[in-house]
């Protein structure tokens, strides 16, 4: 596939499943040698290790505060290991992963540093592994939400264009893209307030007058089962060359 037929979204994606559904699917996980860069609080880390079997992860977060809440935990699998580290310097040996996963994270990257992740990729990648990149994509409800005091449209766009140039560029292979919807429910703006406002790898410092506008938009999409946002994500599956 080559980078002109790459798309930074499809409208017309209306499939919503679990993110694990689509990785599981896409990857051979049993026995592999796996890095995910940017883990968060290591939700899809547990899945991968629980479910997918592989020999080990070495799950890397940037964030001080979560990587130092991953160390405490006690329900990890052993085949973990949290490492404090970014996606520009994966501490990993060339040529030593089947598999790199990326769920989210490379929009979070500084924008000057996301050529110098998909050479990393490429590095720590034997020859025909794997990078898995989802990003969610700019538009539906929840983003209209978290654009007003978080408006990540620049970003997004330059995590893909990231990757256009190392397709482009030779830098990696596209093996395909996906384009589905995953669920990004809240039980009240509470909810909101402590999953996203709160998270430690962003400050958001929002004025009085700003809190109230971001209340009522989000209160606008309130049921009687909470808010229930569908949101639209790309996964850009990459190869590294043999």
């Amino acid at each position: 596939m080559s980078t002109v037929s790459m798309r930074i979204q499809d409208p017309a994606a209306t499939q919503v499943v679990e993110e694990a559904e689509v990785y599981m699917a896409l990857l051979s996980l049993d026995g592999a040698q796996v890095i995910e860069l940017g883990c968060g609080a290591a939700a899809h880390t547990r899945v991968i290790a629980e479910i997918g079997r592989p020999a080990s992860i070495l799950a890397c977060e940037v964030d001080e505060v979560q990587h130092k809440k991953n160390l405490a935990a006690t329900d990890v699998p052993e085949t973990v290991t949290f490492v404090r580290a970014g996606a520009e310097a994966i501490p990993a040996e060339d040529d030593t992963a089947d598999v790199v996963l990326m769920f989210k994270s490379l929009h979070h990257v500084p924008m000057k540093s996301m050529d110098t992740v998909m050479r990393e990729l490429r590095r720590v990648l034997r020859p025909g592994g794997l990078a898995y990149i989802s990003e969610p994509v700019y538009a539906g409800d929840f983003n209209e939400v978290l654009r007003l005091f978080h408006d990540e449209g620049e970003v997004r766009r330059a995590a893909f264009e990231a990757v256009r140039r190392a397709v482009r560029d030779g830098v990696l292979e596209l093996v395909e893209q996906r384009f589905f919807n995953t669920r990004n429910d809240f039980d009240d703006f509470a909810d909101f307030e402590d999953r996203v406002l709160g998270v430690t790898h962003t400050e958001h410092n929002l004025s009085p007058e700003l809190y109230e506008a971001v209340r009522r938009t989000f209160e606008g999409y309130m049921g009687p089962d909470g808010a229930r946002f569908v949101m639209p994500i790309r996964v850009d599956l990459l190869r590294c060359p043999v």
